[in-house]
């Protein structure tokens, strides 16, 4: 089996089934675990029917680890917070993605250029290559003058922003580069976000950070397999490590410069 960063994906073989209709013992499947008992990280593990998906063997099981969670996330934000067509009908929406390079964010762009879109994308200087590479149209290192206002080099202004970066950023940056309707779709969501939401309630504001919490679902699940069995979704692997050696790939997750996703393999 193995598992992504995040302890809750996973990909393997069914050993054994229970009151299911769709699978069976010897399947190749990729899934998410529950996220409040996680259980990855281990030679076996449970999932439900409802988050598991047959994996094809154009998909390695590497990758089949490795978006799940951060997969449906990205879809999620760009289809139902967003609105946005990902068979490239719909009116032209520019689009601003931070913390492009990790692992929601890399999904995020290849996801939003099936779209009617125009990527622009934030991420560190060492992989605005990578970002480049996935479809993003314009590509800011976070740490120029440019990068940290989110100012985009063509002018343009962001119909949506989805947030994934997990450094801090001010409210008062987003709000200039933003649409008149623009949308801070907020995958970092917290404390300060939930404050943010209630006073723009209260004000009407017509720019919104808007906070979002992923709602799994099996049939988004298979789609993105699909994309991936089409070469359309592609992952990024940081870093692959042994599950004797879990630790490490746990410490990697939390030093903060983990770009795409992070594999323990058995």
């Amino acid at each position: 089996m193995k598992l992504s960063g995040t302890a809750c994906d996973v990909a393997g073989e069914v050993v054994t089934v229970g009151g299911v209709e769709k699978l069976k013992a010897g399947d190749k499947v990729v899934a998410m675990l529950n996220v409040c008992r996680i259980g990855g990280l281990a030679e076996f593990a449970a999932s439900s029917e409802k988050l598991t998906a047959a994996r094809p063997q154009e998909v390695s099981a590497a990758e089949g680890a490795g978006f799940p969670s951060s997969g449906l996330t990205a879809h999620q934000a760009l289809t139902q917070a967003a609105g946005i067509k990902l068979d490239g009908t719909g009116q032209l929406k520019n689009i601003l993605i931070t913390g492009a390079s990790d692992g929601v964010g890399h999904y995020v762009v290849q996801l939003a250029k099936l779209g009617n879109t125009h990527v622009t994308a934030t991420c560190g200087a060492r992989t605005v290559d990578i970002v480049k590479s996935l479809g993003a149209d314009e590509v800011l290192d976070y740490k120029t003058p440019d990068g940290a206002a989110l100012k985009s080099p063509s002018g343009r202004k962001y119909d949506f922003v989805i947030h994934c970066a997990s450094t801090g950023i001010p409210r008062s940056t987003f709000e200039p580069n933003l649409s008149a309707n623009g949308k801070v779709i907020d995958l970092t969501f917290g404390a300060s976000t939930l404050i943010t939401t209630t006073l723009q309630r209260r004000t009407f504001s017509k720019k919104q950070l808007v906070p979002m919490i992923i709602n799994p679902k099996r049939e988004n699940l298979d789609y993105l397999v699909e994309l991936m069995k089409e070469g359309k979704l592609k992952m990024v692997i940081d870093s692959k490590h042994h599950l004797s050696n879990a630790e490490d790939a746990w410490a990697r997750r939390t030093d903060g410069y983990a770009n795409g996703k992070i594999i323990v393999e058995i």
